[in-house]
């Protein structure tokens, strides 16, 4: 029994001793292969996640006016070097001079500027399928000439009504397959100029951090202040309520600042950016306000579009007559703004501006000279090189889709 015990245990030990020296022998060497590996494939991926980052192809969708050549929305394909791919028509309707995205991105929105049988303009929306545009929803967007659109994450439009002098509610359901006007909130007043004799709403802005809705009128020289109540389906006013600029100043966009302690009011007709301090989700300040132009200009000018970089360093806004991008430094402690240069927009009546997502290109819609604009951004110093440009009839709107 003794021996039988002793032969199946050495019989048994043998191939455990062998597998141990093998173990000893080749298991470090594959964990040390295996490492290097997952280290050369980690590497790999993370130099082409910066090469893609650094260069990655950007779609982009123009809303023009349609008076003339132009049959509607367009897109064009911004390529890795910043140059255009070209342009093609992706939905035939008429003046889309507005457009916005879902909070998914997986559906384009469209504010009609325009003044149908029933004294409003439209707000339409467009699934995103592949290479097409496919209309779904149609609404009376609540008054004549929506000029802006702009999607909350729950789902409802706003639209700025120009003529109408009002803010229209839109409810979107189905991923845009249904959408219907539920409220309005009607502008009163009027300033000093020949423009603003009336409410002129241009603009209507969701605040980054949820507190509310701002709502940017020319014509009463005001900023407007509102909140959404989602159950009732209502745009409800909030302290301070209205928040005057300058007589005659005539605010038309604005653009927040990332700390989200001020934002940037871009004023049309006195060519200035003012701006506002919040103190707290009911108390705004007004600062100080910057000219947009250079000091030796005098002629006719009317500014557009304003952005600010996501970093925070620096101010983007479009002059109309200068026919340029002023670019300011921000300083990060108050706010105040540097002009740093002057940049010519290669053509006439810069409507609009956007950045790429990864903000290394910016492209510009010159309305009257009808074409798109590309530079390059360099993010150290704010400064953008021209880079390429392509036909367009009568961009007024430029809109990179995020989700590419």
């Amino acid at each position: 029994m003794r021996a039988k015990s002793k032969n199946f245990g050495t019989t048994f030990c043998l191939p455990l001793l062998y597998m141990k020296k093998l173990y000893k022998r080749i298991i470090p060497g594959f964990l040390i292969l295996t490492g290097l590996w997952l280290l050369q494939l980690y590497s790999c991926d993370m130099f082409f996640m910066k090469k893609s980052r650094k260069g990655k192809e950007a779609l982009l969708y123009v809303g023009t006016y349609t008076n003339g050549e132009s049959k509607g929305i367009y897109k064009s394909m911004l390529l890795k070097d910043g140059t255009f791919s070209g342009v093609k028509l992706a939905a035939v309707t008429r003046n889309p001079s507005f457009l916005a995205f879902s909070a998914d991105e997986k559906t384009l929105i469209a504010g009609n500027e325009v003044k149908n049988k029933n004294g409003a303009g439209t707000v339409e929306t467009w699934s995103i399928s592949n290479d097409s545009l496919i209309r779904r929803g149609n609404t009376s967007s609540g008054g004549a000439h929506p000029c802006f659109v702009a999607a909350s994450e729950a789902g409802f439009i706003l639209a700025a009504n120009y003529s109408g002098g009002n803010v229209g509610l839109i409810e979107m359901a189905s991923g845009g397959k249904s959408v219907a006007l539920v409220d309005t909130a009607q502008h009163e007043g009027s300033n000093v100029t020949a423009r603003q004799e009336a409410p002129h709403v241009h603009s209507v802005w969701h605040e980054p951090d949820g507190s509310g809705i701002i709502a940017v009128d020319l014509g009463t020289n005001e900023l407007w202040f509102y909140t959404l109540d989602q159950k009732n389906k209502k745009l409800l006013t909030k302290p301070p309520y209205k928040l005057a600029m300058e007589p005659g100043a005539g605010p038309r966009h604005l653009a927040f600042h990332p700390n989200q302690k001020w934002f940037y009011v871009l004023n049309e007709l006195d060519g200035t950016i003012t701006q506002i301090r919040k103190k707290s989700k009911e108390e705004y300040l007004i600062g100080e306000s910057t000219p947009t132009l250079p000091g030796d200009f005098f002629g006719e000018n009317l500014c557009a579009h304003i952005l600010v970089s996501a970093d925070g360093r620096f101010v983007y806004a479009s002059n109309r007559g200068h026919n340029s991008i002023a670019i300011f430094e921000v300083d990060q402690e108050t706010g105040s703004l540097t002009l740093v240069a002057h940049e010519s927009v290669h053509g006439n009546w810069p409507r609009h501006f956007a950045f790429t997502p990864d903000e290394q290109f910016l492209v510009v819609a010159n309305q009257y000279s009808g074409n798109l604009v590309s530079f390059r951004r360099d993010s150290e110093t704010g400064l953008l090189e021209f880079i390429d440009e392509v036909k367009v009839a009568d961009p007024v709107c430029v809109l990179f889709h995020k989700c590419l």
